[in-house]
């Protein structure tokens, strides 16, 4: 069923004045439901989205028809139903949520089903976390594009961000579960991380700047299809970040230990499409866009860096037993280091991220995406923050690890 908010993107996107027959055109309806879209086109104008002129309807152009366009174009990139999240009620509910650390069916304020449906809608395209069924208890993701939709809305309270809660227990209790469900159900197991795998090659390179969308990545590598007016390059980054995931994965099976040489070459298949820097370690200075206030290793020493890091690394693997927070405490300060030392001309973020999967999955911990709601808070706590925040990763890595681990547990159930 046509929305005004299909209608508004159309209108939005063609930028030319349309007459309401053509928009009917466009969304395949015949004259008989004419009315319903001259009523829809009424609507969005009275809204102030819209302007009626002699030649049709347009886009009126404001502050509150580009945040909406963002918000539209937003869901659009990462495979969201916009409808979904631009209803009233659900805003609602999502303006109440956000006020909380973490709301449950007795603060929703909503009936069972309705609380369930918005739930749904939140985990499955990765701005929630379900933290335990019973009680029902829930953590709503704050993020960019969340922002813009309270805003649009005209919701203005603060939001808690700051969020001190740890995981760690309601992740043993999800890892006591995961090494028998992927056993008894290999399969399932398998096709599960491939379509994972897609996900975080697409979130992470997207945090780069490449302008691919998500269903766009999954055209290129699951059906081997080009999608029109790509740059080469953009599509190249995308096909060679997958081989490089590959190569981490099977590095993780294979038990593999991690070296100097074994990033060196993850940094090679990924950068294949920029062949002079690719698994080089960089002999110029660099430092990161947007940010001045990051620290970044000087060229001479990151050699000598490097190879303490890889030393560190060798004699935490070496005890005999790890608990969980001490691996993830050791994980997070690898990540951060590494990313300090900013061992190449470019793709450090990106090769950052396939160590720190590479860490915890050779310890049995299957993290293979970052959802879509944590990309902000994650890149807030290493490449965008001003100093170095280890112990906010650490919290943002709970919440990634926790969500991947139910989302696997619960499709292989």
């Amino acid at each position: 069923m046509v929305t005004k908010y299909d209608i508004f993107e159309f209108t939005y996107s063609y930028r030319h004045p349309l007459k309401p027959i053509e928009v009917a055109g466009r969304f395949k309806k015949n004259e008989s439901e004419y009315n319903n879209i001259h009523r829809m086109l009424t609507e969005l104008t009275n809204e102030g989205l819209l302007t009626k002129t002699p030649y049709g309807f347009q886009t009126k152009k404001s502050e509150k028809s580009d945040l909406l366009y963002q918000i539209v174009f937003h869901c659009l990139r990462n495979d969201i139903t916009y409808n979904d999240l631009l209803n009233p009620e659900f805003v609602k509910f999502l303006s109440r949520a956000l006020q909380k650390k973490e709301i449950t069916s007795e603060t929703a304020n909503l009936n069972h089903l309705t609380f369930r449906k918005y739930i749904n809608i939140l985990s499955d395209n990765g701005l929630a976390l379900i933290i335990s069924e019973k009680p029902l208890r829930i953590k709503v993701f704050y993020n960019i594009l969340i922002n813009n939709i309270l805003v649009y809305f005209g919701y203005k309270h603060s939001v808690i961000i700051d969020d001190s809660t740890e995981y760690f227990d309601e992740i043993k209790k999800e890892l006591k579960n995961f090494p028998i469900l992927q056993r008894t159900r290999r399969a399932r197991y398998d096709k599960l991380m491939s379509e994972s795998e897609i996900s975080f090659i697409y979130h992470s390179l997207s945090l780069e700047g490449n302008p691919v969308t998500l269903s766009q990545t999954k055209n290129i590598l699951k059906d081997k299809v080009i999608p029109a007016n790509l740059k080469l390059e953009d599509v190249e980054e995308v096909k060679n970040y997958q081989q490089a995931l590959l190569a981490m994965v099977t590095d993780t099976k294979d038990r593999k230990p991690l070296t100097i040489d074994t990033i060196l070459r993850y940094h090679t298949l990924a950068m294949q499409h920029r062949p002079e820097i690719a698994g080089n370690i960089r002999k110029i200075e660099v430092y990161i866009s947007g940010n001045l206030d990051f620290t970044i290793t000087k060229a001479k020493n990151i050699e000598k860096e490097l190879q303490v890091l890889i030393e560190k690394y060798n004699m935490f693997v070496k005890k005999t037993k790890q608990t969980l927070p001490e691996l993830l405490k050791f994980a997070v300060y690898f990540h951060n280091e590494f990313q300090h030392i900013h061992p190449f001309e470019d793709g450090n973020s990106r090769t950052t991220r396939l160590v720190l999967f590479y860490l915890l999955q050779s310890k049995s911990i299957p993290i293979l995406d970052i959802p879509f709601g944590l990309l902000d808070e994650y890149v807030a706590s290493t490449k965008g923050s001003k100093k170095r925040e280890d112990e906010k990763l650490n919290k943002n890595l709970q919440k990634i690890i926790l969500y991947n681990l139910k989302k696997i547990n619960e499709k292989l159930l």
